[in-house]
Order: structure tokens, then sequence, then C-alpha cells
């Protein structure tokens, strides 16, 4: 299969380092001095403490002419429309269009650039720390779920998901996929966002009862809004995974927003957090937690170019 990644950042490295192995697949960066290094230097994925170098090919954003079979997008969610647009030239009448990042809502994004019959959502369990250019440590399963919000009449998702299982992921199709990126959600905004605003490792929400306490505010409303959507969620059981997986967090493991909000750079709390809010307001059910968190790291935000 004839893969283009937009997207050189930790998740778009990992994904195009396996998918080489087994697929022509071209890295889509957004410099040169990137492209390059990946063409000179390979990606280096680092996992249970060994280092494997993969070799897809790269180019700078903007520069393709040719469409691909599939395109995979892995850009923050504030640069999604951006990236997509500078790349179109990639996606072709017949590209499959896949986004496996965090949040919800994005199918509506990609459906500006390919017919929904050619849009493929899911949710990724495979997390990385980028420690170089070209350099992660890769960590969590493999675990990859794909769906479509409508039904898959072409035949698109059995061809894809062979693809990702025979580059080593844990790959499955799912009907219900909204069901899934809900159940990742609950994770991301409940538990992640609190990081970022604490700007704390994970393992801290889990021994910390006061830290837990703003994650179990802000996950009642989600539980609240995902029943109003028709989804199924058991807040109590979604409590204690959310807390065991924090206990288990290990030392220097940080959530992606809370390495921005370090960092004094832009979040993606609007895909996340900012989706419990939207989907609240459609269905009617109050988020006063969520709307609070997501006005917060937007202030904090503010703040960080403020210092600068």
């Amino acid at each position: 299969m004839k893969i283009a990644i937009i997207g050189a950042g930790a998740m778009g490295l990992i994904y195009g380092a396996h998918l080489s192995t087994k697929h022509d697949v071209t890295m889509v960066c957004t410099s040169e001095e990137k492209a390059e290094l990946i063409r000179r230097e390979g990606i280096v994925i680092t996992r249970d403490g060994a280092d494997t170098v993969y070799r897809p090919t790269a180019i700078c954003g903007g520069t393709g002419t040719e469409a691909f079979e599939t395109v995979i997008l892995f850009t923050k969610a504030l640069q999604a429309r951006a990236a997509l647009s500078e790349n179109r030239a990639l996606i072709g009448p017949d590209t499959t269009l896949v986004c496996l990042m965090n949040g919800s809502g994005h199918e509506e994004l990609l459906s500006e650039f390919a017919p929904l019959t050619h849009v493929v959502i899911g949710t990724t369990m495979t997390g990385g720390t980028r420690l170089a250019g070209n350099h992660v440590r890769e960590g969590g399963s493999m675990l990859t779920n794909i769906g479509m919000v409508v039904p898959d009449e072409e035949g698109r998702l059995p061809g894809l998901c062979e693809a990702f299982a025979e580059s080593g992921f844990d790959a499955h199709i799912y009907d219900n996929i909204r069901q899934l990126i809900w159940n990742k959600l609950f994770v991301n905004s409940c538990s992640s966002t609190v990081t970022g605003v604490l700007k704390c490792e994970g393992r801290f929400l889990g021994k910390d009862d006061h830290a837990f306490a703003l994650v179990r505010m802000l996950l009642h409303e989600a539980v609240a809004v995902a029943h109003a959507l028709g989804l199924e969620a058991d807040e109590e059981k979604l409590a204690e995974m959310m807390r065991a997986n924090n206990r288990r967090s290990p030392k220097g493991g940080m959530t992606s927003i809370c390495v921005d909000m370090r960092s004094g750079v832009k979040t993606e709390v609007e895909t996340i957090a900012g989706s419990v809010v939207r989907a609240g307001h459609r269905t009617g059910v109050p988020v006063p937690c969520h709307e609070f968190i997501v006005e917060l790291v937007h202030a904090m935000e503010d703040l960080a170019e403020e210092e600068d």
C-alpha cells in the first residue's frame, strides 16, 4: 500500500516507522530540514530499551504532487486544517483519509477533503515521547481500532486493517467507532487535561486525592453527555480504570497536553475537553467543569505567550 503520513511528531513517526516495514511510506514533514534528517538517519524507535531504525521516504509538506492510496493525519488538531490544505494534492479521488488523533469530531474536518465514504477514524493505545527530531521512545500497546461513521460500502476498512496488522499493530475494525473514541475521550478529557493544568506526571493523579477529585468532577459530566448521545459509560468503572492507570504510570510519564503546557505552547484542549463542551451544548447537558477547564487552559496558554 502506498501511504502518506502527514505529521512527523511522535505518533506520526511511530506509525510511519512500523508501516514502512511492509508498505511504501512517505513521511510528510513541516520542514525540509526534518525531511532530510529522516532521509539521512531514518526513524529511530526505542522500545524496552532497544533501538530500531526504520527507513521510510520523507518529503517537505506541500511539495508532493502525487495522490496516495492512503493518507494518515497525525498533526496537532490546531494544525490539521492547514496541513490538509497544504497537502491537498496527496488526496486523490480514491484516497482513503485516516485520522487516529485524540479527541472527537475529526470526521467533520476530514469530510471537507474527502467524501465520508473515504474517511476512516479510530483510536490508538500506542504512545510515544519524542527524544529528537527523528527519535521516539515508544510505549503502550499497539492496539489500533478503526471504523467509519457511514457504512463501508466500498470495503475500505478490511484492507486498511490488514495493512496495520501486518506491520505489527493489533488492529481491529469497530462498527460503533464513536463509542471507542468516547472511551478514550473520557481519559483524555477527564484525566489528561488535569495533568496539563497541574503540569504533573500521570502518576501524581493516582496518589493525590485532591487531584483525582478534579478528574471525578469532569468524568461525572462526560458520562452524562455520553449517555445523552446514546453511548455506554459506567462512571465507577471508568474512575477505577483511570486511577489504576495513573498509579501504574512510570516516572517521567507525561501526557501530550502536559508536555505542551510545560513548554508554553498551544494545546489540543478544544478537541478534547472542548468536544465534551460542544456535545453537552448540543444535548442540553450542563458541563460547567469542562467549560471552566477549557477556559483555564486557554488563559494559561495566553499567559505563557505574554511572558515570552
